[in-house]
């Protein structure tokens, strides 16, 4: 069974920071490029982060370029988004993706960052 299990959210102040994780299982981790992704109240989902499954390489969304993190530890089947210098509109639900090469395409139910004071 595939899941994806986000954690590590949480409410945080302007400026602050957050470390969330999301737990694979079920597929073959390392054979799958790693996105984070977000959606604020009433907005549309929007894509934050990939790392990819090979030759590793990160690409960011420039509102979040030198302040978010993504990366992965294949030995442990968990990818990572380290938030640091953290704004209120970086509110939103945080959602892992996990894609492979042939299509399959996995959710995690995501996790609540909330920046205010």
């Amino acid at each position: 069974q595939v899941q994806l299990v986000e954690s590590g959210g949480g409410l945080v102040q302007p400026g602050g920071s957050l470390r969330l994780s999301c737990a694979a299982s079920g597929f073959t981790f390392i054979s799958y490029s790693m996105t984070w992704h977000r959606q604020a109240p009433g907005k549309e989902r929007e894509w934050v982060a990939t790392i990819t499954r090979t030759v590793v390489r990160t690409h960011y969304l420039d509102s979040v370029k030198g302040r978010l993190t993504i990366s992965r530890d294949n030995d442990k089947n968990t990818v990572y988004l380290q938030m640091n210098s953290l704004k209120p509109e970086d509110t939103g639900v945080y959602c892992c993706n996990a894609l492979s090469p042939y299509g399959d395409d996995y959710w995690g139910q995501g996790t609540q960052v909330t920046v205010s004071t």
